[in-house]
């Protein structure tokens, strides 16, 4: 039941979303909608070679074009140390290419231009010629002896191997194999797909020259990390993370694709310091599905021992993750392999392993998480698929193999044989209850009923653990930020409550989510007669800097366990407050 009036509106209230007033309207703001006085456009040439030597760039028709302003190559951004910059997991990743292209659609040139389409009359004009290389999208054929090796900037590299990682207890693992009763193993992969979200990337990119300062309005989930990230490439040319300012007004979808920086970002902005005008860049959908970063690619073999009675004992993974031709995932953990090793799931388990290799091949860079935290799905498919293979084998029902396999409500707080800690849960109770709402018994039934006639009939379980927010920071680190959450809170004289969240939205609604909590922590302060709290009278307002709150940003679905904590520290505080006073 909800804790406020229906006037208050707070949580368990259905209110009508602070946000549709604008987006039904179609007055929303997105980086599109943005004109500066002064603003030109730019678009990039692509390449169309997965794997070559770059031997010529021709510039000469696309500037004889009219409005045609320059033509930007990655030897003009080498003249400045501009044509390579850190991906957000410490890897490097070309702006815009000097000797040769990694991957298909990857970035070659950037035309300047007066409009949008004389600027891709120019992408166009512009003639390169390459000299094709061996192509390697095979993460498995990139592994094997004498396969070329594509990074040959990193110095002394003789193969396609980023990094290994492993956890939990191999020896233990091995043990309770070697015991089990019965052992179940499967190949599983998980293609690239792509998020594909209704608005593309895009920028618009304003260097100040009298100032040296550096404001850019982008479709960002994370506009902290950015800040950091163009601090990084263009530090040393004077654009230090004081002076750049990032704003990410509406954004239309995101499910991680737009927390990675993608060079087109970095050019608008190489190109607005040396033009000294408003630079634009917004990709067109072709170049968002070419070029973007992928979710999944992942090659896992997994195995479960267990006994006959169907008690799970040990779980065991190897997996190869195709990173594409950089290592760019937008991973906001310390882990390579992002938080893959919750894939023990809701289950106990007495052993388990875990080991993951990354590798290079010649396709887009990336790593997203799409519809979970960062690996999550790709561990959560893994365990349900091994779950339900087990379960066949020993023909036992699936939600009963399950049910017996839980960690029981009673071993909680519970720290998984992989080293992660759940405070609570009672997974048991869960699964009952969802069997007891759609008439599971009935529907196995119906399913042998049907297979008698010749029918098939599936009926799908699924337990799905996931780490949720980022944090605590000893887990969660881009580029040494500290991944934590923050919230300004400000009680005007007229009862106004005006609050600032580090996270950003891409549609979840938070304005309206926000304001509700706020509106039921609220209620209970006393400080002042006009401290009315109705949603309507609370502002919840996503950061945009100048003065940044330090989260950074909203890499997943849910970011909302800050506010509440920030309210009751605020509610700590005012207590405090009349007690000093009195």
């Amino acid at each position: 039941m909800p804790k406020t009036s229906p006037e208050i509106g707070g949580m368990g209230h259905s209110v009508k979303r602070k946000e549709d007033a604008r987006f039904i309207r179609g007055k929303g703001n997105y980086v599109d909608d943005v004109r500066l006085p002064g603003m030109i456009w730019l678009d990039i040439v692509r390449s169309p070679y997965a794997h070559a030597k770059i031997t010529k760039i021709d510039t000469s028709k696309a500037l004889a074009i009219p409005g045609v302003l320059a033509v930007i190559t990655g030897q003009d951004l080498a003249k400045y140390n501009l044509h390579w910059m850190p991906t957000l997991m410490s890897d490097t990743q070309m702006v815009l290419p000097v000797e040769k292209v990694m991957y298909q659609a990857q970035e070659v040139a950037a035309v300047l231009a007066t409009d949008r389409y004389i600027a891709a009359d120019g992408v166009q004009a512009v003639q390169v010629d390459y000299e094709p290389l061996p192509v390697v999208i095979d993460p498995f054929k990139a592994l094997e002896p004498g396969a070329p090796v594509l990074r040959t900037d990193k110095k002394d590299k003789k193969d396609n191997h980023i990094w290994h990682w492993e956890v939990g207890d191999r020896t233990a693992t091995e043990r309770i194999f070697k015991e089990a009763e019965v052992t179940v193993k499967q190949d599983i992969y998980l293609p690239r797909i792509h998020v594909s979200s209704i608005e593309t990337c895009g920028c618009v990119a304003d260097f100040d020259k009298v100032n040296g300062k550096l404001t850019v309005w982008m479709t960002t989930q994370a506009p902290h990390a950015i800040r950091t990230v163009f601090a990084l490439v263009a530090g040393h040319v004077g654009l230090s993370e004081e002076k750049i300012r990032i704003i990410s007004p509406d954004i239309g979808g995101g499910f991680g694709g737009k927390v990675p920086v993608y060079p087109g970002y970095v050019i608008a902005v190489a190109a607005s310091v040396l033009t000294g005008k408003p630079v634009k860049w917004i990709e067109d959908r072709m170049e968002n599905l070419q070029a973007d970063s992928f979710a999944r690619d992942y090659h896992i073999s997994a195995e479960l021992a267990g006994k006959k009675d169907g008690t799970l004992t040990g779980l065991r993974v190897k997996t190869i993750a195709d990173h594409g031709y950089t290592d760019a995932a937008a991973n906001p953990s310390k882990f390579p392999a992002g938080l893959f090793h919750i894939c023990t799931g809701s289950y106990d388990f007495k052993a388990a392993h875990v080991e993951v290799d990354g590798v290079y091949t010649n396709k887009p860079p990336g790593g997203i998480a799409y519809r979970c935290s960062f690996r999550v799905t790709e561990a959560v498919h893994a365990i349900e698929r091994m779950a339900d293979i087990m379960a066949h084998e020993l023909n036992m029902d699936p939600a009963e193999f399950r049910l017996k396999n839980f960690i029981n409500p009673e071993q909680f707080p519970y720290k998984s044989v992989l080293g992660w800690e759940y405070d609570s849960g009672n997974y048991g109770g869960a699964l009952r209850k969802a069997m007891e709402k759609i008439g599971y018994a009935a529907l196995r039934e119906e399913q042998v009923e049907r297979r008698k006639r010749g029918e098939l009939m599936g009926i799908g379980i699924s337990s799905f653990t996931e780490i949720v927010g980022a944090g605590p920071s000893k887990h969660f680190d881009i580029l040494g930020i500290k991944m934590f959450d923050s919230a300004e809170i400000r009680i005007h004289p007229t009862g106004k409550v005006i609050a600032r969240f580090g996270t950003k939205s891409q549609g979840q609604g938070h304005e309206t989510t926000y304001a509700q909590i706020l509106a039921e922590e609220l209620k209970e302060i006393r400080t002042q007669p006009l401290m009315g709290s109705a949603p309507m009278r609370v502002a919840a307002r996503p950061q945009q800097g100048p003065r940044p709150l330090w989260p950074p940003g909203k890499f997943g679905r849910r970011p909302r366990r800050s506010p509440p904590i920030c309210l009751r520290r605020a509610k700590l505080i005012s207590s405090g407050s009349r007690v000093s006073s009195s």
